[in-house]
Protein backbone atom coordinates (compact mmCIF):
# COMPACT_ATOMS: atom_id res chain seq x y z
CA UNK A 1 0.00 0.00 0.00
CA UNK A 2 3.00 2.28 0.30
CA UNK A 3 6.07 2.71 -1.81
CA UNK A 4 9.14 4.88 -2.16
CA UNK A 5 7.53 6.84 -4.97
CA UNK A 6 8.85 10.11 -3.51
CA UNK A 7 10.68 10.85 -0.30
CA UNK A 8 9.16 13.16 2.26
CA UNK A 9 10.87 14.53 5.32
CA UNK A 10 13.83 12.19 5.11
CA UNK A 11 14.97 9.00 3.51
CA UNK A 12 13.62 6.85 6.37
CA UNK A 13 10.03 7.58 5.32
CA UNK A 14 8.15 6.34 2.29
CA UNK A 15 5.19 8.13 0.77
CA UNK A 16 1.81 6.70 -0.15
CA UNK A 17 1.46 5.50 -3.75
CA UNK A 18 -2.01 3.98 -3.36
CA UNK A 19 -5.14 4.91 -1.44
CA UNK A 20 -7.86 2.48 -0.32
CA UNK A 21 -11.49 3.51 -0.79
CA UNK A 22 -13.85 1.97 1.74
CA UNK A 23 -16.78 2.37 -0.67
CA UNK A 24 -20.47 2.65 0.14
CA UNK A 25 -20.59 -0.62 2.04
CA UNK A 26 -18.27 -3.42 3.10
CA UNK A 27 -21.02 -6.06 2.75
CA UNK A 28 -20.40 -8.10 -0.40
CA UNK A 29 -24.04 -9.11 -0.83
CA UNK A 30 -25.21 -5.50 -0.62
CA UNK A 31 -22.56 -4.41 -3.13
CA UNK A 32 -23.81 -6.99 -5.65
CA UNK A 33 -27.34 -5.64 -5.21
CA UNK A 34 -26.24 -2.01 -5.54
CA UNK A 35 -24.19 -2.64 -8.71
CA UNK A 36 -27.09 -3.14 -11.18
CA UNK A 37 -29.12 -0.38 -9.50
CA UNK A 38 -26.38 2.24 -9.81
CA UNK A 39 -25.40 1.00 -13.27
CA UNK A 40 -28.98 1.54 -14.42
CA UNK A 41 -29.09 5.01 -12.86
CA UNK A 42 -25.79 5.97 -14.50
CA UNK A 43 -27.00 4.82 -17.93
CA UNK A 44 -30.20 6.84 -17.49
CA UNK A 45 -28.10 9.90 -16.56
CA UNK A 46 -26.15 9.53 -19.81
CA UNK A 47 -29.23 8.91 -21.96
CA UNK A 48 -31.39 11.68 -20.48
CA UNK A 49 -28.73 14.40 -20.35
CA UNK A 50 -27.17 13.63 -23.74
CA UNK A 51 -30.66 13.24 -25.21
CA UNK A 52 -31.64 16.67 -23.85
CA UNK A 53 -28.51 18.21 -25.36
CA UNK A 54 -29.24 16.68 -28.78
CA UNK A 55 -32.91 17.73 -28.61
CA UNK A 56 -31.98 21.35 -27.89
CA UNK A 57 -29.27 21.38 -30.56
CA UNK A 58 -31.61 19.96 -33.25
CA UNK A 59 -34.63 22.20 -32.64
CA UNK A 60 -34.03 25.84 -33.68
CA UNK A 61 -37.06 26.89 -31.57
CA UNK A 62 -35.00 26.04 -28.49
CA UNK A 63 -31.99 28.12 -29.55
CA UNK A 64 -32.47 30.67 -26.77
CA UNK A 65 -30.17 31.65 -23.86
CA UNK A 66 -32.11 29.56 -21.32
CA UNK A 67 -31.74 26.35 -23.32
CA UNK A 68 -28.17 27.27 -24.27
CA UNK A 69 -27.28 27.30 -20.57
CA UNK A 70 -29.33 24.14 -19.98
CA UNK A 71 -27.22 22.31 -22.59
CA UNK A 72 -24.06 23.08 -20.67
CA UNK A 73 -25.69 22.19 -17.34
CA UNK A 74 -26.52 18.75 -18.76
CA UNK A 75 -22.98 18.40 -20.08
CA UNK A 76 -21.59 19.23 -16.63
CA UNK A 77 -23.89 16.65 -15.01
CA UNK A 78 -22.66 13.98 -17.46
CA UNK A 79 -18.99 14.81 -16.83
CA UNK A 80 -19.46 15.09 -13.07
CA UNK A 81 -21.23 11.77 -12.73
CA UNK A 82 -18.76 10.10 -15.14
CA UNK A 83 -15.80 11.24 -13.03
CA UNK A 84 -17.06 9.17 -10.09
CA UNK A 85 -19.69 6.61 -11.14
CA UNK A 86 -17.58 4.24 -13.33
CA UNK A 87 -14.98 3.89 -10.58
CA UNK A 88 -17.67 3.36 -7.94
CA UNK A 89 -19.35 0.71 -10.10
CA UNK A 90 -16.10 -1.18 -10.65
CA UNK A 91 -15.36 -1.06 -6.91
CA UNK A 92 -18.65 -2.87 -6.20
CA UNK A 93 -17.09 -5.93 -7.89
CA UNK A 94 -13.68 -5.69 -6.18
CA UNK A 95 -12.48 -7.02 -2.86
CA UNK A 96 -9.73 -4.39 -2.59
CA UNK A 97 -10.82 -0.92 -3.65
CA UNK A 98 -7.40 0.57 -4.32
CA UNK A 99 -6.78 3.76 -6.31
CA UNK A 100 -3.42 5.21 -7.28
CA UNK A 101 -2.25 8.62 -6.09
CA UNK A 102 -2.40 10.09 -9.63
CA UNK A 103 -5.83 8.62 -10.45
CA UNK A 104 -7.18 9.88 -7.13
CA UNK A 105 -5.89 13.39 -7.87
CA UNK A 106 -7.35 13.27 -11.38
CA UNK A 107 -10.73 12.09 -10.14
CA UNK A 108 -10.92 14.87 -7.59
CA UNK A 109 -9.77 17.51 -10.09
CA UNK A 110 -12.44 16.62 -12.67
CA UNK A 111 -15.23 16.23 -10.09
CA UNK A 112 -14.37 19.52 -8.37
CA UNK A 113 -14.03 21.30 -11.73
CA UNK A 114 -17.52 20.23 -12.77
CA UNK A 115 -19.07 20.91 -9.33
CA UNK A 116 -17.61 24.42 -9.12
CA UNK A 117 -18.49 25.17 -12.74
CA UNK A 118 -22.07 24.12 -11.98
CA UNK A 119 -22.19 26.63 -9.11
CA UNK A 120 -21.15 29.41 -11.51
CA UNK A 121 -23.50 28.21 -14.25
CA UNK A 122 -26.49 28.11 -11.88
CA UNK A 123 -25.68 31.72 -10.93
CA UNK A 124 -25.53 32.61 -14.63
CA UNK A 125 -28.90 30.97 -15.22
CA UNK A 126 -30.36 32.90 -12.28
CA UNK A 127 -29.19 36.16 -13.86
CA UNK A 128 -30.74 35.06 -17.16
CA UNK A 129 -34.09 34.48 -15.44
CA UNK A 130 -33.86 37.90 -13.76
CA UNK A 131 -33.31 39.63 -17.12
CA UNK A 132 -36.16 37.61 -18.67
CA UNK A 133 -38.59 38.72 -15.96
CA UNK A 134 -37.28 42.11 -14.85
CA UNK A 135 -36.17 43.42 -18.28
CA UNK A 136 -38.32 41.47 -20.70
CA UNK A 137 -38.38 44.16 -23.40
CA UNK A 138 -34.58 44.38 -23.40
CA UNK A 139 -33.96 40.65 -22.96
CA UNK A 140 -32.93 39.96 -26.57
CA UNK A 141 -30.63 42.99 -26.58
CA UNK A 142 -28.94 42.04 -23.28
CA UNK A 143 -28.64 38.25 -23.55
CA UNK A 144 -26.92 38.19 -26.94
CA UNK A 145 -25.09 34.98 -28.05
CA UNK A 146 -21.68 36.56 -27.47
CA UNK A 147 -22.46 37.40 -23.85
CA UNK A 148 -23.99 33.97 -23.22
CA UNK A 149 -20.88 32.28 -24.60
CA UNK A 150 -18.60 34.41 -22.41
CA UNK A 151 -20.69 33.63 -19.33
CA UNK A 152 -20.49 29.89 -19.96
CA UNK A 153 -16.76 30.11 -20.66
CA UNK A 154 -16.34 32.11 -17.44
CA UNK A 155 -18.15 29.40 -15.47
CA UNK A 156 -15.91 26.67 -16.89
CA UNK A 157 -12.68 28.66 -16.47
CA UNK A 158 -13.60 29.64 -12.90
CA UNK A 159 -14.29 26.00 -12.06
CA UNK A 160 -11.07 24.87 -13.74
CA UNK A 161 -8.80 27.35 -11.92
CA UNK A 162 -10.52 26.82 -8.57
CA UNK A 163 -10.30 23.03 -8.87
CA UNK A 164 -6.67 23.22 -10.00
CA UNK A 165 -5.70 25.33 -6.98
CA UNK A 166 -7.45 22.90 -4.62
CA UNK A 167 -5.94 19.82 -6.25
CA UNK A 168 -2.39 21.17 -6.29
CA UNK A 169 -2.55 22.40 -2.68
CA UNK A 170 -3.92 19.04 -1.49
CA UNK A 171 -1.84 16.57 -3.47
CA UNK A 172 1.49 18.33 -2.94
CA UNK A 173 1.14 17.46 0.76
CA UNK A 174 3.18 14.59 2.16
CA UNK A 175 1.32 11.31 2.73
CA UNK A 176 3.11 8.59 4.67
CA UNK A 177 0.12 6.61 5.91
CA UNK A 178 -2.59 5.70 6.81
CA UNK A 179 -3.98 5.54 3.29
CA UNK A 180 -7.63 4.59 3.87
CA UNK A 181 -10.22 7.06 2.53
CA UNK A 182 -13.52 6.85 4.39
CA UNK A 183 -15.57 7.34 1.24
CA UNK A 184 -16.43 5.90 -2.19
CA UNK A 185 -14.49 8.59 -4.08
CA UNK A 186 -11.54 10.91 -3.53
CA UNK A 187 -12.93 13.83 -1.56
CA UNK A 188 -10.63 16.63 -0.44
CA UNK A 189 -11.61 16.74 3.27
CA UNK A 190 -11.05 12.98 3.62
CA UNK A 191 -7.70 13.13 1.81
CA UNK A 192 -6.33 16.14 3.71
CA UNK A 193 -7.02 14.36 7.01
CA UNK A 194 -4.53 11.64 5.94
CA UNK A 195 -1.65 14.07 5.40
CA UNK A 196 1.51 13.73 7.46
CA UNK A 197 2.50 17.36 6.78
CA UNK A 198 0.88 20.65 7.77
CA UNK A 199 -2.39 20.94 5.78
CA UNK A 200 -2.99 24.62 6.62
CA UNK A 201 -2.48 25.96 3.07
CA UNK A 202 -4.68 23.23 1.55
CA UNK A 203 -7.42 23.89 4.12
CA UNK A 204 -7.25 27.64 3.51
CA UNK A 205 -7.41 27.08 -0.25
CA UNK A 206 -10.49 24.89 0.21
CA UNK A 207 -12.08 27.54 2.41
CA UNK A 208 -11.30 30.45 0.05
CA UNK A 209 -12.67 28.57 -2.99
CA UNK A 210 -15.80 27.57 -1.05
CA UNK A 211 -16.41 31.21 -0.04
CA UNK A 212 -15.54 32.87 -3.37
CA UNK A 213 -17.04 30.35 -5.81
CA UNK A 214 -19.58 28.42 -3.76
CA UNK A 215 -21.07 31.12 -1.56
CA UNK A 216 -20.30 33.83 -4.13
CA UNK A 217 -22.45 32.00 -6.67
CA UNK A 218 -25.15 31.42 -4.06
CA UNK A 219 -25.13 35.15 -3.26
CA UNK A 220 -25.63 36.00 -6.96
CA UNK A 221 -28.50 33.50 -7.13
CA UNK A 222 -30.21 34.88 -4.02
CA UNK A 223 -29.71 38.45 -5.23
CA UNK A 224 -31.17 37.60 -8.64
CA UNK A 225 -34.21 35.95 -7.06
CA UNK A 226 -34.64 38.93 -4.79
CA UNK A 227 -34.93 41.15 -7.88
CA UNK A 228 -37.16 38.54 -9.54
CA UNK A 229 -39.52 38.55 -6.54
CA UNK A 230 -39.59 42.35 -6.62
CA UNK A 231 -40.43 42.32 -10.35
CA UNK A 232 -43.19 39.71 -9.88
CA UNK A 233 -44.78 41.74 -7.07
CA UNK A 234 -45.02 44.71 -9.43
CA UNK A 235 -47.11 42.71 -11.89
CA UNK A 236 -50.73 43.70 -11.34
CA UNK A 237 -52.22 40.55 -12.85
CA UNK A 238 -52.10 37.48 -10.63
CA UNK A 239 -52.05 35.25 -13.70
CA UNK A 240 -49.15 37.24 -15.13
CA UNK A 241 -47.20 36.91 -11.89
CA UNK A 242 -47.79 33.16 -11.77
CA UNK A 243 -46.64 32.84 -15.40
CA UNK A 244 -43.50 34.88 -14.65
CA UNK A 245 -42.67 32.73 -11.62
CA UNK A 246 -43.24 29.55 -13.62
CA UNK A 247 -40.41 30.54 -15.99
CA UNK A 248 -37.88 30.26 -13.17
CA UNK A 249 -39.50 27.49 -11.08
CA UNK A 250 -37.41 24.71 -12.68
CA UNK A 251 -34.16 26.57 -12.07
CA UNK A 252 -35.16 27.34 -8.49
CA UNK A 253 -35.88 23.64 -7.88
CA UNK A 254 -32.48 22.67 -9.36
CA UNK A 255 -30.68 25.25 -7.19
CA UNK A 256 -32.49 24.10 -4.04
CA UNK A 257 -31.57 20.46 -4.69
CA UNK A 258 -27.94 21.20 -5.52
CA UNK A 259 -27.09 23.67 -2.78
CA UNK A 260 -29.27 21.99 -0.17
CA UNK A 261 -27.47 18.67 -0.60
CA UNK A 262 -23.97 20.14 -1.01
CA UNK A 263 -24.24 22.35 2.07
CA UNK A 264 -25.60 19.40 4.09
CA UNK A 265 -22.50 17.37 3.15
CA UNK A 266 -19.86 19.99 3.81
CA UNK A 267 -21.39 21.73 6.84
CA UNK A 268 -22.30 18.64 8.89
CA UNK A 269 -19.85 17.57 11.65
CA UNK A 270 -17.15 15.16 10.52
CA UNK A 271 -17.40 12.20 12.88
CA UNK A 272 -18.02 8.49 12.65
CA UNK A 273 -21.74 8.83 13.41
CA UNK A 274 -22.17 11.21 10.47
CA UNK A 275 -20.08 9.15 8.03
CA UNK A 276 -22.99 7.07 6.70
CA UNK A 277 -25.16 10.16 6.39
CA UNK A 278 -22.33 11.89 4.51
CA UNK A 279 -22.10 8.99 2.04
CA UNK A 280 -25.86 8.96 1.45
CA UNK A 281 -25.91 12.70 0.78
CA UNK A 282 -22.87 12.35 -1.48
CA UNK A 283 -24.69 9.68 -3.50
CA UNK A 284 -27.56 12.12 -3.83
CA UNK A 285 -25.55 14.92 -5.43
CA UNK A 286 -23.26 12.58 -7.42
CA UNK A 287 -25.97 10.28 -8.81
CA UNK A 288 -29.45 11.56 -8.08
CA UNK A 289 -29.16 15.27 -8.96
CA UNK A 290 -27.76 14.59 -12.49
CA UNK A 291 -30.78 12.37 -13.15
CA UNK A 292 -33.28 14.80 -11.62
CA UNK A 293 -32.12 17.95 -13.43
CA UNK A 294 -33.35 16.90 -16.89
CA UNK A 295 -36.61 15.65 -15.32
CA UNK A 296 -37.17 18.97 -13.54
CA UNK A 297 -36.66 20.98 -16.70
CA UNK A 298 -38.54 18.62 -19.03
CA UNK A 299 -41.62 17.87 -16.93
CA UNK A 300 -42.28 21.55 -16.18
CA UNK A 301 -41.36 22.88 -19.63
CA UNK A 302 -44.00 23.04 -22.34
CA UNK A 303 -41.50 23.98 -25.08
CA UNK A 304 -39.32 20.92 -24.46
CA UNK A 305 -42.39 18.65 -24.39
CA UNK A 306 -43.57 20.06 -27.73
CA UNK A 307 -40.07 19.74 -29.20
CA UNK A 308 -39.94 16.10 -28.09
CA UNK A 309 -43.35 15.44 -29.68
CA UNK A 310 -42.17 16.97 -32.96
CA UNK A 311 -39.04 14.82 -32.89
CA UNK A 312 -41.08 11.67 -32.26
CA UNK A 313 -43.44 12.55 -35.15
CA UNK A 314 -40.53 13.15 -37.53
CA UNK A 315 -38.89 9.89 -36.48
CA UNK A 316 -42.15 7.98 -36.92
CA UNK A 317 -42.65 9.54 -40.38
CA UNK A 318 -39.18 8.43 -41.46
CA UNK A 319 -39.85 4.90 -40.29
Amino acid sequence: MTSSRSMGWNGNHTSVAMFVLLGLSDEKELQLILFPIFLGIYLVILIWNLGLILLIRRDFRLHTPMYFFLCFLSFIDVCYSSSISPRMLSDFLKNEKMISFIVCATQYFVAAWMALAECCLLATMAYDRYVAIGNLLQYSAIMVPGLCGKMVAGAYVSGFLSSLSQTVSCFQLYYCGPNIIQHFFCGLPQIISLSCSNPFIAQMTLLVVAIVVGFGSLFVILLSYGFIAESILKISSGKGGAKAFNTCASHLAAVTLYYGTTLSVYLCPKSNQFMKQDKVLSVFYVIIIPILNPLIYCLRNKEIKESLKRLIKRTAALC
